[in-house]
């Protein structure tokens, strides 16, 4: 492979690097095989990392006096790489589990199939890795898919290539290994395609140096995907449903995924159905999030249960109150509501927390009924549309 086979999609190479002076010299001589656009960043070595430094004049070298975290380091090494407006960064770990060989790797993936965020998959099932390493994979991979809905093999490998340039406006809070998991997790929220790609990998324990701390940085990831998966539940997931049903339309979406879906009408009758029960009921902030919560565990249609429980859109709101107001003092047995007037309205947040009981009751009573009518007028209307189309396909 030629030494500028990089250049041709304007990518350069950084290696974070930390009290590695086993492996970083073969690391950096192996690398620049491949290229000579290379950035090292130094976070705060102690050993003799700065000396073997000054023995490669060719690379661009930024020394932190402090240890930062990888994460910290990753990030200084794209804000230099983009300012050196390179739209790629491949990373490279420097203890020496990885192989620069296997950059064409990632370069072939990028020019046959687009922009993509690629991850080195190591085959975690083969030996020679360590028990912890091989879990902690296992238990990132199953977070990163809930949290994106992506399946990978490996989500914790090093050894990358970020497309930097789409991603320069994404907002990075973590400066520890965490760092990793936060980056692939935006990017692919920010409809940045995540891939795997096969590579080789290298577990010396007489050369390499881990950094990573079990229980602190355990601690640290925990609390990260804590966060993730409630930005997600909150604001990711119901953000895309939006978009998704916002880009269809009503008819589209009435045609593609209420009529034509390949999901059963049963299934997507009970969809309707909570939908209307959760948009009805007095669940105000959260409506998107138990919706889409409650679908994803009963294994309904999502985007169905989502588009109906958008039936408290503003211009029903007062008449959804009202009507769970009455039907709560009617069954109650409480003193009858005043006739609902518009520019009475206004006052019916202190109304609402006086007559609080009538209206919990009536607005889960009115959801329920909604609910059965909706879902049953969905499921008879699909079995209509079905029996239509089967006459028409024995013509």
């Amino acid at each position: 492979m030629p030494q500028n086979l990089l250049s041709t999609i304007n990518a350069c190479v950084i290696i974070p690097t930390y009290n590695n002076e086993k492996t970083l010299k073969r690391v950096l001589i192996q690398t620049l095989i491949y290229t000579s656009n290379i950035i090292v960043v130094n976070d705060g070595s102690t050993d003799s990392t700065i000396q073997i430094l000054t023995e490669f004049p060719e690379i661009i070298i930024i020394s932190q006096p402090q240890n930062r975290g990888k994460g910290m380091a990753l990030r200084t090494g794209f804000k230099e790489a983009l300012e050196r407006h390179f739209q790629y960064a491949v990373t490279i770990d420097s203890d020496g589990q990885h192989f620069p060989e296997d950059i064409p790797v990632f370069l072939k993936e990028i020019q046959q199939n687009g922009e993509a965020l690629l991850i080195g998959d190591r085959n975690m099932e083969q030996g020679g890795i360590p028990g912890k390493s091989s879990f902690g994979n296992r238990f990132s991979n199953f977070w990163f898919w809930f949290e994106t809905g992506i399946k990978l093999n490996d989500t914790q490998s090093g050894f990358r290539l970020y497309p930097i340039r789409q991603m320069k406006n994404l907002k990075f809070f973590t400066k520890k290994f965490e760092f990793e998991i936060e980056a692939i997790v935006k990017a692919a929220w920010a409809g940045i395609p995540v891939k795997n790609v096969p590579i080789q990998v290298l577990y010396d324990e007489s050369e390499r140096v881990s950094h990573f701390r079990p229980f602190k940085d355990f601690t640290r990831i925990s609390l990260l995907n804590t966060w993730l998966v409630l930005v997600m539940l909150l604001y990711i997931k119901p953000r895309d449903y939006f978009r998704k049903f916002q880009k269809k339309g009503f008819r589209r979406f009435f045609l593609e995924d209420l009529l034509h879906s390949e999901d059963s009408k049963l299934k997507k009758s009970l969809s309707v159905a909570l939908g209307v029960f959760i948009g009805i009921s007095p669940l105000w902030g959260f409506q998107t999030v138990v919706v889409l919560f409650l679908a994803y565990a009963f294994r309904l249609n999502k985007l169905i249960a989502f588009a109906f429980s958008n039936i408290s859109i503003p211009p029903l709101i007062p008449f959804i109150i009202y009507a769970s107001l009455k039907t709560g003092s009617f069954i109650l047995g409480k003193s009858a509501l005043p006739s609902f007037e518009w520019n009475t309205f206004k006052s019916y947040k202190d109304f609402i927390g006086q007559h609080l009981s009538e209206y919990l009751t009536g607005s889960f009573t009115l959801g329920i009924v909604c609910a059965i009518l909706f879902g049953l007028g969905s499921y008879l209307l699909l079995g209509v549309r079905m029996r239509k189309a089967q006459k028409l396909t024995y013509k």
